[in-house]
């Protein structure tokens, strides 16, 4: 089973050109579901049943497992099956009539304009790491990018004459962001008086670079973020996507239009971006109640 899963994902990497992120929840939710079978289901997946993949979602259930995690690893399940059954291997798919658990749709945690100011204002700019920090959280911000999009950044994809950067989403998917003249601003801080601080090798791509001159990881931003937002004193607990949602958020209730947001965050579906109007539409209940006499 383990060459098959390792058949499957490279299935999903070349032939369906899925990011590495993806590839990588793929190969760990179909470890944990081999380790569930055993020796013996994984070497005989022939013998396993539509009740043998109940048993195991029942048993993430009694795990204490979210609905959200559940749904996951059922759809990592059935599009390993259904490509072993496309390839051949199997003659059936166990998970074909199975329906993914209903998930409760959770509204993104957003900031308030004045909440992203706190953050944004706390870098030190007379400091290399805050002229990069403050660079990293306006960029974030002025563009809605998630953060694995942020930190590949290569020096080559800002223009900033033109004022856009190029970044390349899930599905190695490109598009071009606008962005505005303060992120401009802070990238170029950075670039004068920051950037060269870090460096180790003088030709190393990487927009944003840690203290060893390489490239700054995920993980890094999200420590970088988290100490800010305590330093900002908000009452909110913030990851790297609430700059995210604040961003989608913020166009909307300044009158972007769905579809122009859409391509900007590099959502496939539109149905994506429409969570977003939920919070506007409750922005507006709460403007509304605030100022008309008779609400």
């Amino acid at each position: 089973m383990e060459r098959l899963i390792g058949d499957f994902l490279n299935y999903l990497g070349v032939e369906r050109g899925l990011a590495a992120n993806t590839l990588e929840s793929y190969g760990r939710d179909l470890a944990q579901y081999r380790h569930y079978l055993g020796d013996d289901g994984g070497r005989s997946l022939d013998r396993v049943s539509r009740s043998t993949i109940v048993a195991y979602l029942l048993a993430l259930q009694d795990q204490g497992k979210a609905t959200a995690t559940v749904a996951r690893r059922l759809a990592a399940l059935k599009a390993f099956y259904q490509y072993l059954v496309r390839e051949g291997r199997l003659e059936r798919d166990p998970t074909a009539d199975l329906e993914s658990p209903k998930l409760q749709k959770r509204l993104p945690r957003v900031l308030t304009v004045e909440e992203v100011e706190q953050v944004l204002g706390q870098p030190d700019l007379t400091k290399p790491v805050g002229l990069r920090d403050r660079a990293m959280l306006e960029l974030l911000y002025a563009t809605g990018i998630r953060v694995s999009e942020l930190v590949a950044l290569n020096l080559g994809d800002l223009n900033g004459a033109a004022g856009y950067i190029r970044c390349v989403g899930k599905g190695t998917k490109e598009r071009i962001v606008p962005v505005g003249q303060p992120a401009l601003e802070a990238v170029e801080a950075y670039l004068d008086r920051g950037r060269k601080r870090f460096l180790r090798e003088p030709r190393e791509l990487a927009l944003f670079v840690n203290h060893h001159g390489r490239r700054l990881t995920r993980q890094g931003f999200w420590k970088i973020i988290k100490r800010y937002a305590r330093e900002a004193r908000l009452d909110k607990s913030i990851t790297p996507h609430t700059l995210r949602h604040s961003f989608a958020t913020h166009l909307l209730e300044n009158g972007a239009d769905l579809r122009s947001v859409q391509e900007m965050l590099g959502h496939a579906d539109i149905s994506t971006t429409q969570i977003y109007t939920h919070i506007t539409q409750g922005k507006v209940r709460e403007i509304y109640d605030k100022a008309h006499p008779r609400a």
